[in-house]
């Protein structure tokens, strides 16, 4: 398998080998942020992407949105739509030296294309990241763990093992509302950080 790094990143935006990005905010995650009441919670999106779901949440008032990724390419795809998002909340950097804490953190596609060889290590840094009943929500893929990727694959049951001693797991359970293309593959999930 080919490393996968910065470059391998990079290589992917500038070829535009892109398939993950659907282009909008996946509506399983829409659902979620319109139920947040408090606007002021800091909020982390790692491995972003295009991040149309924080493009949403800064549209609807949520101000304190950080949005992590390894290249350049789309945090510069990112100002281009969001002109007045703050600078110093586009993090391009690697997510496993990022030093900061959120109450919220997002996930999509971002721990499915990390090689299986750093799930523990994602398990450890979210917890880390995370303040006092910190949570992680998000979708996982749910199909095969293949070499053969990203996206790397997993399971309900592989996922509920690697996260159940730092987190309790709130919800862990297939989305009822994937897009279209991912209908059957996603789980939905909400953990809190055990304190």
């Amino acid at each position: 398998m080919d490393l996968i790094d910065q470059k391998y990143w990079e290589d992917r935006y500038a070829t535009h080998k892109t398939g993950w990005n659907v282009g909008y905010t996946s509506t399983p995650l829409k659902i979620y942020f319109d139920q947040l009441k408090d606007k002021t919670v800091k909020i982390l999106i790692p491995g972003a992407g295009n991040s149309y779901e924080a493009e949403y949440l800064w549209n609807n008032g949520f101000k304190n949105v950080y949005v992590l990724d390894f290249a350049q390419q789309p945090l510069d795809n990112f100002k281009k739509r969001l002109p007045e998002f703050p600078e110093n909340q586009l993090l391009n950097t690697d997510f496993f030296e990022l030093d900061d804490s959120f109450d919220l953190i997002f996930e999509q596609t971002f721990f499915c294309a990390l090689h299986p060889s750093l799930r523990a290590h994602y398990v450890e840094k979210m917890f880390h990241l995370l303040k006092a009943k910190g949570k992680l929500i998000g979708l996982f893929f749910n199909f095969e763990l293949t070499e053969d990727g990203p996206p790397f694959g997993g399971s309900l049951s592989e996922y509920k093992a690697l996260f159940e001693h730092k987190f309790h797991q709130k919800v862990l359970e297939p989305s009822i509302n994937s897009i279209k293309e991912r209908q059957g593959n996603e789980l939905f999930f909400i953990f809190e950080k055990k304190s």
